[in-house]
């Protein structure tokens, strides 16, 4: 956790709201701590706020019935978690868990609500944003179904990073493992391999990417094509890093 995030503003779409906005929401806007593991809400929970991370990354999982789980997208600075209460459902149909952790600024329902039924820029902005997260979320299916261990965790990795202000990532290989729904055993491999290239190091849970150029190389196209949509339609997209 960095208690010394204390500007809302680190997350890109609280900066990209008209100022008038950001006056309303502002006195609203409460800082939480969210530590590894923290579940936000589970499937099917009534939605009582959203959540805009500020150096924390959120995973949304869909569990099983037999308790087996995947993760269908990761969420941090570039973004929020709770797009459901504006698009009109109220409820999650996954698991929202804390991947990294860090702090978020959590602003309630109504409040969320009466901005987006304004219109306007800032309904724009959040459509803008639940599009290039349906993008993600299309792509990991894809990505799933079609493309190596190894090349899922590059991709996973590197959208990882994205969200993060540094190199290392916090994470262990049972968690990476539920993340991308696979045996530990094949993630275990595919660090191994990534490891022994000079690609990353991995030593007692923490991840430290070395030599990101290669880390993209060795991923599929599935890490392109959502980093380019976030940089085509979310302001601050651009921060991310660029690729090839």
């Amino acid at each position: 956790m960095t208690p010394s995030v204390v500007d809302p503003r680190v997350n890109h779409l609280l900066a990209a709201l008209p100022d008038a906005q950001w006056q309303i929401w502002r006195p609203d806007l409460e800082r939480v701590d969210l530590p590894l593991g923290k579940v936000l809400h589970e499937s099917g929970d009534a939605m009582t706020h959203v959540y805009f991370p500020a150096d924390a990354i959120v995973s949304l999982l869909y569990v099983m019935k037999s308790g087996a789980s995947a993760e269908i997208a990761v969420v941090g600075n570039e973004g929020l978690v709770g797009i459901e209460l504006f698009m009109g459902g109220g409820s999650m149909p996954n698991r929202a868990v804390v991947q990294s952790a860090g702090c978020a600024f959590r602003l309630r329902a109504d409040r969320m609500k009466s901005g987006f039924e304004l219109g306007g820029p800032v309904m724009r902005l959040l459509l803008l944003y639940t599009q290039a997260l349906i993008t993600q979320m299309a792509q990991t299916a894809v990505c799933n179904r079609h493309h190596s261990i190894d090349q899922q965790l590059c991709r996973w990795l590197l959208l990882s990073l994205d969200r993060l202000l540094g190199s290392e990532l916090v994470m262990t290989q049972e968690l990476i493992a539920n993340m991308l729904g696979v045996r530990r055993e094949g993630v275990t491999e595919a660090a191994a391999r990534l490891q022994r290239s000079g690609i990353i190091r991995y030593s007692r849970g923490r991840i430290t990417v070395l030599d990101r150029a290669a880390l993209e190389r060795r991923s599929c196209e599935c890490y392109q094509v959502v980093h380019r949509e976030y940089a085509r339609l979310l302001p601050g997209g651009a921060s991310f890093s660029p690729v090839g």
